[in-house]
């Protein structure tokens, strides 16, 4: 397991933890602290007051806690039928969620322990360097509060949408260069041979990242070829080969090889722009599902797919071929193709929306825009899904009204009927 993997394990739990012990630290150091160093520096509040005080935060945080945080999971085990259930889970473990739950904790921690400094042996005092903590502790509770509200909204159908097309976005960022630039050089034929294969042991697992500088630096010092049979995204299981190493030699260390592949319990989107869409897709199938019937939804999150396939037909796919300082391939590794993100990102959605006109509407306008505006060798695919659209609408309509109204582009599915472009 990786830092990084064990660090996203551990932080559901570790940090409500350390705010615990923090609270208690301070409740045990900080009155103590002021007794010893500043006698005088004491509230004015009665020594009623303050246990009145203290009582009322303790017991309002704990119930605060419990209704807060039920309600919220609630809301989010609600949404995941609405949306993807994989996509509701980013939500579920955000940051905010632990340092609520731990701001909320250590008030309630703080004022118990801070009880039992007032009237301490019967000195009728109230150490005001407790009442002020307390009161800033307060303070954090209600701005995580508003902070775990807003993340909340988030489940709101528009924001899930712009939230995962933000990850999509990052990482066709990140990991393609642009059009223009040269296509990596194609592995000559025939291939060395395969002389280690290097397989999964273990849990099933998914392939989260892959550390590339680092197996092409352990290629080229060995003089070896790596061949990555597996994809990030995809799923290892017991036994199944993850990489052949090609090229004459001694059997290189296993745990090595596996250090530079990350797996994880779940698909990630660090490296992978298929997940992204992948959850675009599993959202709008579902709001198209006989059960929801929410056309509407599925038209939004065609939006955001839109936008991602733009950025990807202006990047350079093809970066399969990882090659070290001299120029000599190293390593291998298979990366969606075009054709691939154009069936991930349509095939499911033309055949689970096939019957509303709506969304017929809007894939052809996406499809007719993506024409228009990417480069030629994106062209071809991109006509054939054309087709295959408008196979669907004459499969799906019999009436030739609403066969002619499924066959007009509209971006907003039903908006304003847009005119053919010379392409279109």
């Amino acid at each position: 397991m990786t830092f990084r993997l064990l660090r996203s394990n551990l932080t559901a739990w570790l940090i409500p933890l350390l705010y615990v012990f923090a609270a208690l630290t301070l409740g045990f150091t900080v009155p103590r602290l002021a007794n010893t160093f500043l006698p005088g520096f004491v509230s004015t509040i009665t020594v009623n007051a303050a246990i009145g005080i203290y009582s009322a935060i303790a017991s309002g945080m704990i119930a605060l806690t419990g209704i807060v945080f039920s309600l919220t999971f609630l809301t989010v085990q609600f949404s995941a039928t609405a949306y993807s259930p994989r996509l509701v889970h980013w939500i579920a473990r955000d940051p905010v969620m632990s340092h609520s739950i731990g701001v909320f904790t250590a008030t309630f921690l703080y004022a118990l322990v801070s009880l039992a400094w007032v009237d301490r042996n019967g000195s009728g005092r109230v150490p005001f360097a407790g009442i002020a903590t307390v009161t800033a502790l307060l303070i954090v509770s209600v701005i995580m509060f508003i902070s775990l509200i807003q993340r909340v909204g988030m489940l709101q159908v528009n924001r899930m949408l712009t939230f995962t097309g933000d990850q999509g976005r990052a990482v066709i960022e990140n990991l393609y260069p642009p059009l223009a630039t040269p296509p990596t050089p194609s592995f000559l034929e025939p291939q060395p041979p395969c002389v280690q294969t290097v397989c999964h042991e273990g849990h099933p697992r998914f392939v989260q990242a892959l550390d590339t500088a680092a197996l092409v630096r352990i290629a080229s010092r060995n003089g070896r070829v790596f061949d990555l049979v597996v994809s990030v995204g995809d799923a290892v299981l017991e036994g199944m080969p993850i990489l052949r190493v090609l090229g004459e030699g001694a059997a290189l260390s296993e745990s090595e090889l596996k250090s530079a592949i990350e797996l994880g319990r779940e698909r990630t989107f660090e490296q992978d722009p298929k997940y992204a869409i992948r959850l675009l897709v599993d959202i709008a199938i579902k709001a198209l599902s006989a059960a929801i019937n929410d056309p509407t939804t599925a038209v939004q999150a065609l939006d955001q797919i839109e936008d991602l396939l733009m950025r990807l037909g202006r990047r350079r796919l093809e970066i399969g071929v990882f090659c070290d300082a001299r120029g000599n391939p190293r390593l291998l590794v298979s990366f969606p193709t075009w054709e691939d993100f154009l069936r991930l990102a349509f095939d499911e959605i033309r055949y689970y929306g096939a019957t509303s006109i709506q969304v017929m509407r809007r894939m052809k306008a996406l499809v007719n825009e993506l024409i228009s505006l990417l480069p030629e060798e994106r062209r071809p695919a991109l006509r054939r899904w054309q087709e295959r659209i408008q196979a669907s609408v004459e499969r799906s309509f019999s009436n030739r009204d609403d066969k002619l109204e499924a066959s007009a582009e509209d971006r907003q599915g039903f908006g304003s009927t847009r005119r053919k472009t010379e392409n279109g």
